[in-house]
């Protein structure tokens, strides 16, 4: 915002405090700083690796611990970013209701959660499951909080490429939990991971690209034509479905998830190539469909690691 210019109608102060804050509200708003729903797909990622480092089931106490110290470490990260994040989360449409901006959390709050939250986590990962993956998810929140959120976010357009690595992680952490040790088949998952979440990513940046110029956060879609957008969102696609496919040669998976692999990595394909060319058209708007890729790469995630789940017991 210039200076000088006067908020947005509408719009909220960061942390401005509301006149009343109901005991309901704030627990449901504690919740929100540690983003549920992308805590989901974080925990996706964790479980199926466990079933194949088990090459079967795993212990389930340790899928429940594994998975909560994963939420807890998760969650601090998200609200350290979300406390980072709040003077331009105020100016954004897609973030102003976050409990740092209305003021239902204020930024001590915030902040005291967060770091609350990373040192348990820390502590619950190593006490309860083994120290190599305490010092994973440690490693994966310091990534995100440090190098995404405070020095990638707002100075590079490949700041998602990089900043990505740390929602790779749960791969790393799921199979050290089960063997206390890593072997190339979380390797491979990682850097499925990896190329996964700028395609992932990007057609959501496309959709939302006004609020990110609006507060100066140089995604790619606005510092690039859509064009150019569509073709790196190929490219890392392309990358994706053939690392993906990387697991069976190296005999930790078989037939089932090499099938699941091929059908899902090549309908993503299809999607991006359709977004492409769209872009290629000059379309704008909703006749770009750039969000069907981005509800595409969700399920797409979720079909290829329950692949990787069941796979196990069909070889």
């Amino acid at each position: 915002m210039a200076a000088g210019e006067a908020p947005r109608a509408g719009r909220t102060t960061a942390g401005r405090r509301p006149g009343r804050r109901p005991f309901g509200a704030r627990v449901l708003a504690f919740v929100a700083l540690t983003k549920p729903r992308i805590i989901e797909l974080l925990l996706i990622t964790t479980v199926p690796v466990m079933f194949l480092a088990e090459q079967g089931v795993p212990d389930l106490w340790l899928v429940l611990v594994t998975c909560l110290g994963g939420y807890l470490s998760a969650g601090g990260a998200n609200a350290l970013n979300m406390y980072i994040d709040r003077d331009i989360d105020a100016l954004m449409d897609r973030t102003a209701q976050r409990p740092l901006v209305t003021g239902m959390v204020s930024p001590r709050e915030g902040l005291a959660f967060g770091l609350v939250l990373a040192v348990v986590s820390t502590l619950w990962f190593g006490l309860l499951v083994n120290w190599l993956s305490a010092w994973l998810s440690l490693g994966a929140l310091l990534f995100y909080v440090v190098v995404y959120t405070m020095i990638l976010k707002r100075r590079t357009s490949q700041n998602i490429v990089w900043g990505g690595i740390a929602g790779c992680m749960p791969v790393l952490i799921g199979w050290s939990a089960v063997t206390d040790s890593m072997s190339w088949a979380p390797v491979v998952l990682f850097l499925v991971m990896f190329f996964w979440t700028p395609p992932h990513y990007w057609p959501l940046s496309m959709k939302v690209r006004e609020d990110y110029a609006r507060v100066g956060v140089p995604m790619l879609p606005v510092v690039a034509s859509n064009k150019v957008v569509a073709k790196q969102i190929v490219l890392y696609s392309w990358v994706m479905v053939l690392v993906s496919l990387l697991l069976t040669p190296l005999g930790y998976t078989g037939w089932f998830y090499t099938t699941v692999a091929l059908v899902t990595g090549g309908w993503w394909l299809w999607e991006a190539h359709g977004l492409q060319n769209r872009a290629k058209g000059g379309l704008t708007g909703a006749k770009l469909k750039e969000m069907r890729l981005f509800h595409w790469s969700i399920t797409y995630v979720s079909l290829l690691f329950v692949a990787v789940a069941v796979d196990p017991f069909l070889r």
